[in-house]
């Protein structure tokens, strides 16, 4: 078995942004799974706990069809590498803004808030690539004329 290379700050970094323009344009499946973990997954959402691709993939397509116009905007970013390199801790708030429309409301409504988040990303054994392993949001700020999620 071959060492995996160590994870750099900029390539974590990458992944952050990357995961979140892919959440924007609702990217299909085939972009955002490789993305994630496909061993020892957890993502822990203020509706649900997911712990599987399978998981993952029925919560992202309910949600890509619940919000739209979607913005996220990094505001904080911390990234601490292990000291072998193997893992990234990351503590990031991101803004998000979405509408959504709840049948048979006249308008859509808008939500804006800031979104506090911890990760862990890992190199995949399979891909070789950064993939997040765990993902928690630790908690939501609504902004000033937001609807409450």
């Amino acid at each position: 078995m071959s060492k995996l290379a160590p994870l750099t700050r900029d390539e974590v970094k990458q992944v952050v942004e990357d995961w979140y323009q892919k959440l924007d344009v609702h990217a299909p499946m085939v972009e955002v799974l490789p993305m994630l973990a496909e061993e020892g997954l957890e993502m822990r959402f203020p509706e649900a706990t997911l712990r599987s691709l399978a998981e993952f993939e029925g919560w992202y397509q309910g949600v890509i069809r619940i919000f739209f116009d979607e913005v996220h905007t990094l505001q904080t970013l911390e990234i601490a590498l292990n000291a072998d390199q193997s893992q990234a801790d990351i503590k990031l708030v991101v803004y998000w803004e979405a509408s959504r429309w709840n049948p048979p409301a006249a308008k859509s409504e808008r939500l804006m808030m800031d979104a506090a988040q911890t990760w862990v990303v890992r190199r995949s054994p399979t891909s070789g690539k950064p993939v997040i392993v765990i993902y928690t949001v630790d908690g939501l700020t609504l902004r000033e004329g937001s609807v409450p999620l």
